[in-house]
């Protein structure tokens, strides 16, 4: 894996997660870039543009899952924040049409999904 350059750490620094909750985040570690993880980023980031959608599309590093490379967390308002894996073009365009446009989960592709746990006493 090849190191972290100061000017890919400043472009992440000054895109942190949005604190109105609402973002599109892409597994881009080194098994995510193998599995397709940049053409998947570009095309969310171009589609939200081009449909102007408040919500961030930012990079993100490893969360565990190589298996499920391409990895998209996506969370907007009403819905839970959900991760979407094996994500190619075509699911990245469903995510923005259903998920994110519609306000319906892509069932078929969620990998991990919150769960309430209850507390200790």
């Amino acid at each position: 894996m090849e190191k972290i350059t100061k000017d890919r750490l400043d472009e992440v620094l000054k895109n942190p997660p949005p604190e109105n909750g609402r973002y599109i985040r892409v597994g881009m570690s080194s098994c995510g870039v193998a599995a397709g993880a940049a053409e998947v980023f570009a095309l969310l980031r171009s589609e939200v543009e081009k449909r102007k959608l408040a919500v961030p599309v930012v990079p993100c590093g490893c969360s565990g899952g190589c298996h499920s490379e391409p990895l998209v967390e996506v969370c907007v308002d009403g819905l839970p924040a959900v991760t979407y894996g094996k994500v190619n073009a075509e699911i990245a365009m469903r995510i923005i049409e259903e998920h994110v446009r519609d306000k319906r989960l892509v069932q078929d592709y969620i990998v991990d999904a919150p769960v309430k746990r209850a507390v200790a006493p």
